[in-house]
């Protein structure tokens, strides 16, 4: 998976952009399947549906019209049961985080992609080793009762190296060192909204796609909450914080 992405994100272009769909609507059914188990077939037109409108969003100037990413929530809360409300928002977030990684591959190029990859990457490995052989206090055990804050902290100091490097081999200032840490948060917190998302339906993972591992969405899910939060940041800035 590692090779498949970074490849996609050197390559960009179309072939970036078709890996970003493709994640995108398997990402769409995995939600659905988690929601609504029983009724497999809505949630392959969902799937379909999602990558539909965002290979259209894509093909338009400027990314397309953005009342565009309401569409998928709207057409699943008209045929899902329940719970309407954590459907709409989560693939609303899916929806966005997909366009918005493919837009800063297009805008960007290749490094900030990679350094938002990287900062998730980083702090998603340097979490798990310093909370196993650290442990301590839990970070949201009501939600996540694995998480603690060493490993959380742990997370942040990884980010922190991601964007020391980065300062190093490119021409990006020291804010950036802050906004890693920043974007490691906010890929945790994209963690931890899975993870409540799971224990409100029971759930032990998204999908059996991954053989041990889970789903897509199991993977992705901290990528969704880092790459939602920098745009956030951009639009409220009215522009790019750190540039590469």
């Amino acid at each position: 998976m590692a090779v498949v992405g970074i490849a996609g994100i050197i390559l960009g272009g179309g072939w970036f952009q078709m890996l970003a769909v493709f994640v995108t609507a398997v990402m769409i059914w995995e939600l659905w399947m988690m929601i609504q188990p029983d009724q497999p077939t809505p949630g392959m037109l969902l799937a379909v549906l999602a990558g539909s409108v965002l290979s259209g969003m894509l093909s338009m100037a400027a990314g397309g019209p953005l009342w565009l990413f309401i569409v998928v929530p709207i057409v699943g809360m008209g045929i899902l049961r329940s719970p309407h409300l954590a459907f709409a928002l989560y693939s609303l977030a899916i929806m966005i985080a997909g366009w918005q990684l493919v837009m800063m591959r297009e805008l960007g190029g290749v490094a900030p992609l990679l350094w938002l990859v990287l900062v998730v990457a980083a702090t998603d490995v340097a979490g798990y080793f310093a909370g196993r052989r650290l442990g301590g206090p839990k970070f949201w055990p009501s939600i996540s009762p694995k998480k603690t804050w060493s490993g959380t902290i742990a997370g942040w100091l990884g980010a922190a190296c991601v964007g020391l490097i980065f300062i190093l081999v490119t021409d990006a200032g020291f804010l950036l060192i802050p906004m890693s840490i920043l974007l490691s948060f906010a890929g945790q917190m994209g963690d931890i909204a899975e993870s409540a998302l799971k224990r409100r339906q029971n759930i032990k993972d998204s999908s059996t796609l991954i053989p041990g591992h889970g789903g897509l969405l199991d993977r992705f899910d901290a990528l969704l909450g880092a790459a939602l939060f920098l745009m956030l940041v951009t639009v409220f800035a009215g522009g790019p914080v750190v540039t590469f």
